[in-house]
């Protein structure tokens, strides 16, 4: 066998590769614009929480992958605490096709970052002297399928137009 054979052997032998190098907090926040009187305020809480993902190719085979999780909680319309934590996680990834390396960045590194995302909400939260506020599990795999399904609609309306 020569050793090209050999190298083209080995590397379909290797199938898709991948190491968490870091997860590391980028950017925090909390505000509590109306401090101390929203601790009077009676009525229920309303939350909200928003999620974003950004995908940073570092070189040919590791990626940057941070999530930021926006949580705002109202009491009467008045804004109680505003919450913005971003975690990011240094992914190196090799032998994958794109399709499957698009899939992985947007639903399993998402899903190894949430948890930490989620500690330092709860933690600033608290605090902040608010009643603990433990977000639920997300699944980032439906997110996925809905944007990637908005992606096609929206590419089929321009095509039409």
């Amino acid at each position: 066998m020569t050793e090209e054979n050999k190298a083209a052997a080995n590397t379909e032998n290797q199938g898709p590769m991948m190491s968490l190098q870091k997860i590391y907090t980028k950017d925090v926040s909390f505000e509590a614009p109306n401090a101390p009187h929203i601790f009077n305020e009676q009525g229920q809480p309303d939350i909200k929480l928003n999620l974003n993902q950004k995908v940073n190719k570092l070189d040919d085979t590791t990626y940057e992958v941070a999530l930021t999780a926006t949580v705002t909680c109202t009491v009467n319309e008045k804004t109680a605490y505003l919450v913005e934590v971003c975690v990011s996680g240094v992914f190196t990834m090799q032998n994958f096709n794109d399709q499957t390396l698009h899939q992985t960045l947007g639903v399993y590194c998402p899903n190894v970052l949430f948890p930490y995302a989620r500690q330092q909400v709860s933690d600033m939260v608290m605090n902040g002297g608010f009643q603990p506020l433990m977000l639920q599990p997300v699944n980032f795999e439906q997110m996925y399928a809905q944007q990637m399904q908005q992606q096609a609609q929206q590419a089929a309306t321009e095509t039409k137009q």
